[in-house]
């Protein structure tokens, strides 16, 4: 299916084109000094209902050692994992999150830096840095600055996007959330581009996106720009009626297999260039009962899709998704239980909770 190969300059420690190409270096993420995220309606309007009243109680303290303490043990065991597979593994530095920060207009307190995937996004031979919406994550990337200015030094790219300013002509005041039915609305307007990387997958030259509650229209129009003619970026049409980030809704695992969320995604809808692709839809999640995570969780039920590809056949995946890991072996992939159930209340699990820096591939075309 690959078409005509398109190796990079060579030399550069970061080189990523695609989900599946096999893994060499990643970063994972830290739960050290974790907080709820502070009050505002681009965090609200994006977690079920529920945890939107416990973070209006909780906002900006520190999350509790009996959610900690789990999502660390696990987050440990699968940094175990990586390192026991050849996998280089590197960690943010560890940042005070109760120091308050802002712009005119605005301020807030840190969140965590526990998803890497979040705030950037890399093609190629080149980290970007995402301009994200939640005002608490707006200097996330300060927690990595030490690692981007090793891979610049090594000769990776490194850009950020423009900082967004975050003014209330972002947010649309008299947004709610969009019931069955109804048209679909976002809470971002267009006043500023803004995008969280975790919206994005690539498989080579292609890369996918969902407009979501913290990207905007414009933000993708940033990045078509930023990249230029050399990749194509293409919408996946969402269902969910509040989107946040492609990795629980459409994953490519392999040349020619994309995970699909049957839920959020028409697969009569999917772009023309998929047409050659097999697409698998995801089996119902085993349900969670565990009563705590219940209430605390930022993640929809559909986290069981977020899993991490190792290469074109091995994957992790929560050991907890006993129905997805069966799907996955009964389509040719090799499944690598792990834990990492815990995490959810801080914002992800495996996909989420990485940045895959460097995978042992060139750049190609996997659609025709």
């Amino acid at each position: 299916m690959a078409l005509a190969s398109d190796p990079g300059r060579g030399g550069s420690p970061v080189s990523a084109h695609n989900e599946w190409d096999p893994l060499e270096e990643v970063v994972v993420g830290r739960l050290e000094g974790a907080r709820f995220p502070s009050r505002h309606p681009a965090v609200t309007c994006n977690v079920p209902r529920g945890v939107g009243r416990l973070l209006g109680l909780a906002a900006g303290r520190r999350y509790p050692r009996a959610m900690l303490g789990p999502a660390q043990e696990e987050l440990d065991g699968f940094v175990e994992l990586l390192r026991s597979l050849g996998v280089v593994v590197r960690r943010p530095d560890p940042v005070d999150q109760r120091r308050r920060f802002g712009a005119p207009g605005w301020s807030s307190r840190g969140f965590c830096t526990a998803c890497p995937r979040d705030s950037m996004l890399v093609v190629g031979e080149e980290i970007i840095e995402a301009p994200m919406a939640w005002p608490c994550r707006y200097f996330e990337t300060h927690a990595y600055r030490s690692l981007l200015q090793e891979y610049h030094r090594r000769g990776a790219r490194w850009t950020a996007a423009p900082k967004p300013r975050l003014t209330d002509a972002l947010f649309d005041p008299g947004y709610r959330t969009p019931g069955p039915g109804e048209a679909m609305r976002y809470l971002l307007t267009e006043a500023e581009p803004v995008f969280d990387a975790a919206d994005f997958v690539r498989a080579g030259r292609d890369l996918f996106v969902t407009r979501s509650n913290v990207t905007n229209l414009s933000g993708i129009a940033w990045l078509r720009r930023h990249l230029g003619p050399g990749y194509r970026i293409h919408e996946i049409e969402s269902r969910c009626r509040t989107p946040m980030h492609i990795d629980t809704t459409f994953l490519p695992l392999a040349p020619g297999k994309v995970l699909v969320n049957p839920e959020y995604v028409d697969v009569d809808r999917l772009p023309e260039v998929l047409d050659s692709w097999e697409v698998l839809v995801a089996p119902e999640p085993d349900p969670i009962r565990n009563p705590l995570l219940g209430i605390t969780s930022m993640c929809g039920r559909w986290l069981s899709m977020n899993v991490l590809m190792l290469d074109e056949k091995r994957v992790v995946a929560e050991r907890h998704h006993t129905g997805m890991l069966r799907a996955l072996e009964g389509w040719g992939f090799e499944p690598v239980p792990c834990g990492l159930m815990h995490y959810a209340p801080f914002g992800g699990s495996f996909h989420c909770a990485t940045l895959d820096v460097r995978r042992r591939g060139t750049l190609r075309s996997y659609t025709f």
